[in-house]
């Protein structure tokens, strides 16, 4: 038989056992038609990228099945009825991956870490205190000098510094 890799997302707002009892529910209608789920992996909610029918977040979980492709359609077909299934993707692979997959392996480095860090990586200067925002590159100052002795070329370079151009500073 064909193996699949699947993986789908569920909806934000669904609790994580009702998100687990979708995954039981396709692995039964597999199971049913003749396949079987070599691996099931829920990997949690996690932000997305951009939104899927109105959602931030989502549950992600991975099935590694081996089941005739007719299986594979019902499930899909299931999937698309429901609701609680946002997005969905079926590979055929050649063999399935042993051990974990690398969501999980990166779950695991991210514990070993101590979890996610500050949005500055958390990191601090010597000092110990946190880092100031830098807010853009200073400002030019243009210092002014007597009004009798300005030229009309001295004129144009203090438009244009003003207007954000080469700016020199006079003395």
């Amino acid at each position: 038989m064909p193996l699949y890799e699947h993986i789908f997302l569920g909806r934000q707002d669904i609790s994580a056992q009702q998100f687990e009892g979708l995954i039981e529910t396709y692995q039964t209608i597999i199971t049913e038609n003749g396949g079987s789920v070599a691996k099931t992996e829920y990997w949690g909610p996690k932000i997305l990228a951009y939104k899927i029918k109105k959602n931030r977040k989502a549950h992600f979980a991975l099935m590694d099945i081996d089941a005739p492709h007719e299986a594979v359609a019902e499930m899909e077909r299931q999937m698309g009825i429901s609701t609680d299934v946002i997005r969905f993707l079926t590979l055929r692979v050649d063999e399935h991956e042993t051990g974990p997959s690398a969501m999980m392996k990166r779950g695991d480095r991210d514990d070993r870490r101590g979890g996610r860090r500050d949005r500055d990586g958390g990191r601090r200067e010597r000092g110990g205190a946190p880092r100031p925002r830098d807010r853009g590159a200073e400002t030019p100052t243009v210092q002014a000098k007597d009004s009798n002795a300005e030229s009309s070329a001295d004129k144009s370079d203090a438009g244009k510094a003003a207007e954000g151009g080469d700016a020199k500073a006079e003395e």
